[in-house]
């Protein structure tokens, strides 16, 4: 621990030596203002982003229970000033150059100044055994923010990110009239001390620097007797000059280092704090305080008895003017010092966590108005600047709205301290050019930024709409050649050595009708001459069409047919067209007389199995034509066989039917015997001639009910319709026997 000044200091550039009036507040000990009746807490009170209201109207609350949260990672805590009732939530006046409002929450004391039984966090004396994590997180809750007058959320400098060579405590205090870190220094110097050692833990820094002007010995004093008992810290004593207290003046002067244009002292290892601020991050880790109280100086012309208080934070400002005598309306009532503080508009702004001092100014500590003269370039303000910046040109660009010329001339570099303004002959408000320029610049970054967002949105927006629209046409694709590669499959036949032929239904079908087509010319070259033999040899093609049907039927998987009805209808229509293809084939011509009684054969079967009651058509011969009798005696006999054959295939109903077309036939042969014959003799004993004309007969009288009654395309298949047809043959054949007996 060094208990002398530095022994080398590098003085900044630029700057002033102003009347201090620092002496007319620190006559007395700081002094603990009483609670007021209300108190106003703004969700603002520090840089970042508003806090959020956790209390409802009505509610009770105690002291130092948090009535707003953190809405971000830069913004801080709120937390009551003292026990009472939220009786509002709503805008209220705040400290601010804009003298707009903002969102407050109203509490009315009680009097009690009841604290919570049981803080948010444990109490820690040995900060050492807490990890910095755990350390910058307390201080978090405890809502501390920079106390100096910037109100920077402290718990982001707590966590530098990379190494830290140097931590410095601002003790400076250069602006005139404000004396509250004087005072704090000399009377609250070991919490300061015990802060820095906080500190120090949590960036994990090898050393401390605490800067104090050369105007302040008994701080200086204090701070040096409470830093014996940790060598990392050093307190290193400044020249008073204005503004010695800016925070890259003062790491200029202790270390030497210039801080990079528009950059941060982290950038060179350094991290910077208020002394006040490290007495509250004590409090808040080793006695689980939150911030709800702070220094402030009420002084002036206009205060009868210029002080320091112990405020809590949320008291008007007029409770605490009332407090230090103040009886008259101040010529002008400004939040910080002459320098670089703000007026305020009304004294019913509440103290906030950057409020340092109120200074109540009289009638002649106040410069009369004057309109601002032209500018006569005396460069009075190049010689003053501490940034060592050309004001008289960020003049002109910010007056002319050149924003780019201005940012190019490091406007953002200037600390607005007020020294070009306090030196011009022209008496030209340059610091009020110089904020407002800032403001138009962040404005417009704001709306670049949203504007950028934007652009961002939509284009990420046509990207999607194109994308999806590149899968749906992908997917239409697809399904199209989908829909064209299963109608080529559909176009091309199956080969008849691939087993998914046997899957096929028409494959099927075509089949069985060739195979019927075949057997059918076989017969009809085997006996085409042989009634008889044509008709036996159509029953068993038939025969086989149905058993090769079955078959198939059998061998096709159920779920085939069954899951599609669409083929199985389509087998179904195929099979009955290559049946009525049979049919039509073994029928031979119209004029064919024994085609046309094997199709009566045929009706009669149809009508039979329609109505099996009805007893067939008697085919005994008359009993005076001995020839038909011997006809009839031997188409019995062949009957007789017929039957016989029956009953031993009675199961067989190919064999059923010809047995009854054979029965049929000779029932008709007899009776078309007795048909009128021709003319000669010879025709008339001829069998066949008669049954040619019974025949001819009866195809007249069909063509005949065919004009009369037109048979749909569907009759062949139609069991009724075959019915009445046979009903008709036999009424014909009865009609032609009852002629043949009446001759």
């Amino acid at each position: 621990m060094s208990t002398m000044a530095a022994p080398s200091i590098w003085p900044f550039p630029g700057g002033l030596h102003l009347d201090e009036h620092k002496t007319e507040s620190t006559g007395e000990p700081i002094a603990v203002a009483p609670i007021p009746p209300q108190l106003i807490h703004p969700l603002q009170q520090h840089i970042g982003a508003p806090a959020k209201p956790r209390v409802v109207l009505g509610e009770k609350v105690l002291r130092g229970q948090p009535i707003a949260d953190a809405d971000g990672y830069v913004s801080a805590p709120v937390h009551a000033g003292s026990s009472g009732t939220v009786i509002a939530i709503e805008d209220r006046p705040v400290p601010h150059p804009s003298g707009l409002s903002a969102l407050c929450i109203v509490i009315e004391t009680d009097g009690k100044d009841t604290a919570l039984p049981q803080s948010e966090w444990p109490a820690q004396e040995d900060y050492l055994a807490l990890d910095p994590q755990t350390l910058r997180e307390r201080v978090r809750a405890a809502g501390i923010a920079g106390l100096g007058g910037a109100a920077f959320p402290s718990f982001i400098k707590l966590n530098p990110g990379r190494p830290v060579s140097t931590l410095i405590l601002n003790g400076a205090e250069c602006e005139p009239y404000i004396s509250c870190d004087q005072m704090l220094m000399a009377e609250r110097a070991s919490e300061i001390i015990a802060g820095a050692g906080v500190i120090l833990h949590a960036i994990k820094a090898p050393k401390c620097l605490i800067g104090v002007e050369d105007n302040k010995p008994e701080s200086i004093r204090a701070l040096r007797e409470a830093a014996q008992a940790d060598p990392r810290i050093d307190v290193v004593v400044v020249p008073s000059k204005y503004p010695q207290g800016g925070e890259k003046q003062l790491i200029m002067a202790l270390t030497g280092k210039e801080v990079p244009s528009e950059g941060l002292p982290l950038d060179i290892g350094i991290v910077c704090h208020n002394v006040g601020t490290a007495a509250a991050v004590w409090r808040a880790v080793t006695r689980a305080e939150p911030l709800i109280s702070r220094v402030v100086t009420v002084t002036g012309g206009g205060v009868t008895q210029p002080r320091n208080y112990e405020v809590r934070l949320g008291t008007p400002a007029e409770f605490l003017l009332q407090l230090a005598g103040v009886e008259t309306e101040p010529a002008r009532l400004i939040m910080g010092g002459p320098m670089m503080g703000f007026a305020l508009r009304s004294p019913a702004v509440p103290v906030i966590k950057a409020t340092n001092c109120l200074l109540v100014a009289g009638a002649e500590e106040v410069r009369p108005p004057s309109a601002p003269m032209p500018c006569i370039r005396c460069g009075a303000c190049v010689d003053v600047c501490p940034a060592q910046l050309l004001p008289q040109q960020l003049y002109w660009h910010s007056r002319a709205r050149e924003w780019d010329k201005a940012q190019e001339h490091a406007l953002f570099d200037c600390i607005e301290c007020g020294c070009c303004a306090q030196v011009c002959p022209s008496q030209i408000p340059l610091v009020q050019f110089y904020r407002f320029a800032k403001t138009e610049i962040w404005a417009e970054e704001r709306e670049k930024r949203k504007a950028d967002a934007a652009r961002e949105r939509f284009e990420a927006r046509k990207l999607r709409l194109e994308r999806e629209e590149a899968e749906r046409e992908a997917a239409r694709q697809r399904k199209k050649a989908a829909l064209a590669a299963a109608k080529k499959r559909s176009a091309e036949p199956a080969p008849t050595t691939s087993p998914a032929a046997s899957d096929d239904v028409v494959a099927k079908a075509m089949a069985a009708a060739k195979a019927r087509r075949e057997a059918q010319s076989q017969s009809d070259a085997a006996g085409s001459d042989d009634p008889v033999a044509r008709a036996m040899a159509a029953a068993k093609a038939k025969k086989a069409a149905r058993q090769q049907s079955q078959d198939q039927a059998a061998q096709q998987p159920a779920s085939s047919n069954e899951s599609d009805p669409v083929a199985a209808a389509i087998a179904k229509a195929k099979a009955r067209k290559a049946q009525k293809a049979t049919d039509t084939n073994t029928g031979k011509t119209a004029a064919d007389p024994v085609a046309q009684a094997i199709a009566a054969a045929k009706a009669k079967k149809a009508a039979k199995q329609a109505d099996p009651q009805q007893p067939a058509a008697s085919s005994a011969a008359p009993d005076d034509d001995p020839v038909a009798k011997a006809i009839a005696a031997a188409k019995a006999r062949k009957a007789q066989k017929s039957e016989a054959a029956q009953t031993t295939d009675s199961d067989d109903p190919v064999a059923q039917a010809i047995a009854a077309a054979k029965a049929r036939k000779a029932a008709q042969a007899a009776s078309e015997s007795t048909d009128t014959a021709p003319a000669t003799a010879a025709e008339n004993d001829d069998p066949v001639a008669r049954a040619i004309d019974a025949a001819k007969a009866k195809k007249a009288e069909k063509a005949k009910a065919a004009s009369a009654e037109p048979a749909s395309s569907s009759d062949a298949d139609d069991p009724v319709a075959k019915a009445i047809a046979a009903a008709k043959a036999r009424k014909a054949a009865k009609a032609a026997r009852d002629k043949d007996g009446a001759q």
